[in-house]
Formats: structure tokens, sequence, C-alpha cells
């Protein structure tokens, strides 16, 4: 395989992101005055985000709201969204966000633990991979471990202020050391699993499925180091 054709592979791989994150940002209406610093720490603002949704803001009402956490587990569940609020235990912490666009974000995060859902649930042994699903379509996958080993957000609001339309309410994961593309908005569903071939949308366009920080966001085709594929 020729490096100009490599070149242009990757190329058309970035080109959806890139495109998505263009045009003009207006600044969106909040439910309150957001915090700018946090325990010394400056913070970005809730308009320093490119919208880059694959179907643009979804704008979910809290009385159709219901999240589902099912598949590999003791009990399905459903919750309203005052049922995640008030029904389990909320925490802060700021992260910064990092965009395979070349931007990021440094937000304090507000919302539940995952992992309070999951246990809620009861996490059956086989399951491997925890597949979020969102009110746009949009899906991506992280390890039951991943999760179940960090305390990961289930974010409800951000700089003080509820979450926004456009930034993902009612939840959007706090996908810590993640690129951005695992940050899933509108979250409606969390299913566990043991289907490791499952992909979700930007990994079905070679988007890296662990989506590590300090690696690189594309994967590897597992053809390139041995030449032209067989």
């Amino acid at each position: 395989m020729k490096k100009p054709v490599l070149v242009l592979i990757f190329l058309l791989l970035l080109a959806p992101v890139v495109l998505n994150g263009c045009g003009e940002q207006k600044p969106i209406p909040l439910d309150g005055v957001e915090i700018r610093e946090y325990e010394g720490q400056n913070l970005s603002s809730v308009n320093d985000f490119r919208e880059n949704s694959i179907k643009g803001p979804q704008y979910v009402t809290t009385e159709e709201y219901v999240l589902k956490v099912h598949g590999l587990v003791e009990n399905d569940l459903s919750y309203t969204y005052e049922e995640v609020i008030d029904g389990f235990a909320s925490y802060r912490k700021v992260v910064t966000l990092s965009c395979v666009e070349g931007w990021d974000v440094k937000l304090l995060w507000e919302g539940v633990l995952v992992r309070d859902l999951l246990d809620e649930a009861g996490v059956l042994p086989e399951a491997s991979i925890v597949i979020f699903k969102a009110a746009d379509g949009y899906s991506t996958t992280l390890p039951v471990d991943y999760i179940m080993g960090r305390d990961i957000l289930l974010a409800h609001s951000m700089n003080s202020v509820t979450l926004p339309p456009d930034r993902g309410f009612p939840f959007q994961l706090v996908a810590e050391s993640k690129w951005g593309y695992k940050w899933i908005k509108w979250v409606t569903e969390i299913e566990l699993s043991d289907n490791e071939d499952f992909r979700g949308y930007w990994e079905f366009y070679g988007y890296s499925e662990s989506g590590d920080l300090d690696k690189p966001f594309v994967d590897p085709f597992p053809w390139i180091a041995g030449g032209d594929p067989k």
C-alpha cells in the first residue's frame, strides 16, 4: 500500500469530524450564571464547545425522558430524569474534554456515578463492555472494568448550570482520559454486553475502540504493517 493512499484514507476518516465541527458557534442560553473558576482552577465556558454531533442538538424533555439500564444485568431498570437526579449521590470534578478536531474544554462537571447505576442493576460476571446509546442514534462503548474501576460521571450539570440541550441534556458521559467521541451526549441507554465486536458510531468508521487520549484516535489498519491487504 502506497503512503499517499494511506494518507488519503486517514483524511477521509477525519473529514466528517472536522466538517461537523466547522461553522459559526452561537452563544446558548443557560438556566443560571455559569462559574468560571473552581478551587483555584480557571474553567472554560459552556460556549467554548463546537457543535459536532451527528444530527444536531437533541431537545429531550424531562416528561418523556427514560434512562434504561439493561442487558447482562440481574435486573433491567428504567429511570426518569428526576429518579436519577434524586435517587443517587451527586459528585463534582473538574475534567478536560479533548476533541479530535484539536480543541478542548476544561469544565466543572456534576453528576451521578455510572458505577452506582450499574451496581443498582447488578452486573453479571460475563459482561465485559458497556454500550452507551443516545437520543440521536449515536453510540459508543467502554470496558466494564473502566467504568467500575473509576469515578466516571453521568453528568447533569457543567460549571454549576444544568446541561443545555446543545451540551447533552439530560445527561452526558464524562469519559475521563478518553477522546471526546467517547463523551456521549443525550444518553438514553446503558447496556451491559459481552459482544466485544460491537462498534459504536465513530468506531465503525475506524476510530479507536479504546479512545485513549495517549494513543492515536484512529486504529491502525491491521494490514498496514504487513503491506497490502490480502
